[in-house]
């Protein structure tokens, strides 16, 4: 029997879709056909089904928080069933130990691959014969051609090394560093946890590096020194070249200029060419969706991943902004798609054989993110699907029409001695900025963009000078969609289109980059307000103490990245990483404690703390912690254990999905009861429900009453 298994419960009904199929409860049965002769049966996993072993599990010692138990270090790593996945991984795996076969079928990058094999690994289903459905699109044609050219299950096995090595490595990280970070601020009155990360932690750094910039820019006010040139009725604007911080010294010089003559000394025209944009990676389109729409980088993540399980877009965690010839092929068909619902002339250029879009050798996992034959209506679609719908299919379009082309006039106008320059553009040829026309131009084009008169060489002109005063602006604060540029480039100044060289030498990678942004704004970390990110005094207390360290340096995990790429390309082993991994914890547990003396609480941290302290103690408990038996009482954000210094980790939240958690459910959960029916959670996909809530070893878990059905997806409500 062949048993496909797929990452969640919409892939694999889209993997059915070409196939005459029956719908079951947790499978669905593919009847015999040309390509599964005998059948076959389709199981999901829920994302995730299994999870790295919390310390715990390896040794009781490493349950409680404690100085003298670090670092935690396991000698082999250990995975464990997700408590509340347990049921569903069960018949997973009963469908599993009867296959001959196993097909993967995941998602076709390194997150899909450790998801499909740890499973299999859980299920003691390993032995069996494993290949590999590899499909960067969700097209029927795709799917069936997927199916009919599966891989080696060892010819994806790099990925799944590569993705097993970086999460023994974040663990390792993780673990040992929120640990000690965590127990040093509590010896010094702090009460919150300081979650680090070998990811997190080097990008909060950067952004707390630019605001200090910014703190330390001293505004200065300057003068130029500018000129209205009027040539037989026709006027123009030039500017001398040096800027004054002395105003005196500048009105000294427009002094000198009054009542000279002046004439145009040169004139130089050039035709300027800018060809069309590269194809999207997701990095490219999240970073432009951001600068558009305002849209976050991790809600353009789950637009376009809608996208693509609707079989509208290709693979949409790409880190390529280039396909290959065999993509390049189906071009002229997608074009033609799309002319239903865009206006695009007839005559365009064929670009396969263009390398600025058709290059295999930049190409690693996946090709760039393009339309498929498969277009939408934008009624089909929400409003921000569209959006990025949209942008995918007007990139593909302009990359086969020309350049755009304009005229750049230069002209030299001098009074007396001192040169004047003036910068004029003329549209030649739009080109493809016709499939662009509604952005908005970039200012520093805008700037040079003055319609000039007929001059010629020699021709005398009416000068008027006059001071222009301005001030030294600082560096602008990060926002939200150039935190993905800047984890992709690992804060070097990269203005490059193409991005293809940062392969694996940035932070994190295109799949994770929006979920560690989202992590920073979660553990209260940064703020985002009118798309600006801005650390919060939280923040600004670990970068502190992390700034000089290992820890907080980007550069050190940009190489790091550059390794665990290289295990994930096959050309580097995953053991020597892990060990290295091992040692690195070590040392940051070693010289977090043997810098603590150092470190400076910020006083409006201190003063956080003691009122939260003072507030803590003055109030009743709610109940008994399920952890360690302490009371846990209300706090300004969520509800927190007594035991908290102690190492006690124990919380509930304030909000839960869209609904507060009032303290009446809370001393209900506390007590072993279900809390009451709460209607009105909305999942992570936006699907209202209703569920009660009850405790599972000290985590939340919801109940559904026998008439109500759960959410199909139910990992979009699971309590992480």
């Amino acid at each position: 029997m062949n048993v496909i298994l797929a990452e969640k419960p919409d892939q694999a009904r889209k993997l059915a879709s070409p196939f005459v199929h029956k719908k079951e409860k947790s499978r669905i049965t593919i009847a015999p056909c040309q390509l599964f002769p005998g059948g076959a049966t389709i199981v999901w996993a829920i994302g995730h089904l299994c999870e790295l072993a919390e310390p715990e599990k390896y040794d009781a010692v490493w349950k409680k928080w404690r100085l003298d138990s670090l670092p935690v270090i396991p000698e082999r790593f250990k995975h464990q069933v997700i408590k509340q996945k347990a049921s569903h991984f069960q018949h997973v795996k009963e469908v599993l130990n009867k296959a001959d076969t196993i097909i993967i079928a995941t998602d076709p990058a390194r997150e899909g691959e450790y998801i499909a094999r740890i499973i299999i690994q859980m299920a003691g289903a390993s032995k069996k014969k494993i290949k590999r459905l590899w499909c960067s699109s969700l097209t029927e044609s795709a799917i069936k051609d997927a199916f009919a050219n599966l891989r080696s299950d060892q010819e994806t096995k790099p990925y799944f090394d590569e993705a097993l090595a970086r999460a023994y490595s974040d663990w390792l990280v993780g673990i040992n560093t929120s640990r000690v970070y965590t127990l040093l601020m509590q010896q010094k009155g702090m009460r919150e946890v300081f979650s680090t990360g070998r990811v997190q932690t080097p990008l909060l750094c950067l952004i707390r590096r630019r605001e200090e910039e910014i703190e330390r820019f001293k505004q200065e006010t300057y003068w130029e020194i500018e000129a209205m040139f009027d040539a037989n009725g026709e006027k123009y604007k030039g500017r001398y070249h040096e800027r004054f911080f002395e105003k005196k010294q500048a009105e000294g010089l427009l002094e000198q200029m009054r009542g000279k003559p002046a004439s145009v000394r040169k004139i130089q025209t050039q035709l300027k060419k800018v060809k069309p944009p590269l194809l999207h990676s997701l990095s490219t389109l999240q970073a432009k969706m951001n600068r558009k729409y305002k849209l976050a980088p991790g809600k353009v993540l789950q637009l376009v991943q809608s996208l693509y399980e609707k079989g509208h877009v290709s693979y949409p965690r790409t880190d390529s902004q280039h396909v290959t010839e065999a993509e390049a092929k189906a071009f002229p068909d997608i074009i033609r798609s799309l002319k239903h619902h865009y206006d695009i002339m007839d005559e365009l250029k064929s670009i396969s054989q263009n390398k600025r879009y058709v290059n295999p050798k930049k190409v690693s996992d996946h090709y760039a993110m393009i339309p498929t034959e498969q277009v939408p209506s934008p009624h089909q679609l929400s409003n921000d699907e569209w959006k990025i719908y949209d942008e995918i299919a007007r990139s593909l379009i302009a990359a086969h029409y020309p350049d755009h082309e304009y005229l750049q006039t230069t002209v030299l106008t001098m009074i007396d001695r001192y040169e004047f320059k003036s910068v004029g553009k003329k549209v030649v040829k739009n080109g493809w900025k016709a499939i662009f026309q509604n952005e908005q131009e970039d200012k520093n084009e805008a700037e040079g963009n003055q319609p000039l008169p007929p001059l010629k060489e020699g021709q005398e002109v009416g000068p008027e000078v006059m001071l222009k005063e301005g001030v030294t602006q600082p560096p602008k604060p990060y926002t939200e969609g150039q935190l993905i540029t800047l984890m992709k480039t690992a804060g070097k100044h990269i203005e490059d289109e193409d991005l293809s060289a940062m392969k694996g030498m940035g932070l994190g990678t295109e799949a994770t980059r929006s979920g560690i942004i989202q992590t920073l704004k979660e553990r209260k970390y940064i703020e985002v307000k009118k798309n600006v990110v801005s650390t919060t005094d939280k923040g600004k207390t670990l970068v502190a103490a992390v700034a000089d360290t290992i820890l907080g340096k980007a550069d050190l995990t940009a190489k790091w990245e550059q390794y665990l790429h290289s295990i994930g390309q096959g050309e580097k082993p995953a053991a020597p990483f892990i060990e290295k991994s091992k040692e690195l914890a070590k040392h940051l547990v070693a010289d977090a404690i043997r810098r603590a003396n150092d470190w400076e609480i910020p006083a409006a941290m201190r003063k956080t703390a003691q009122a939260g302290t003072r507030s803590a103690k003055s109030q009743e408990p709610l109940g008994k912690c399920p952890m360690c038996g302490q009371g846990v009482v209300e706090r300004q954000k969520f509800y927190g254990c007594h035991g908290y210094q102690s190492g006690c980790k124990f919380t509930l939240p304030k909000e839960l999905l869209g609904k507060k958690l009032g303290k009446s459910n809370v001393k209900k959960l506390l007590s072993g009861k279900e809390s009451g029916l709460i209607k009105g959670f909305v999942s992570k996909t936006g699907k209202p429900f209703d569920a009660r809530l009850l405790l599972k070893n000290g985590k939340i878990v919801f109940a559904f009453a026998d008439q109500q059905k759960p959410p199909s997806k139910m990992d979009d409500v699971s309590i992480k």
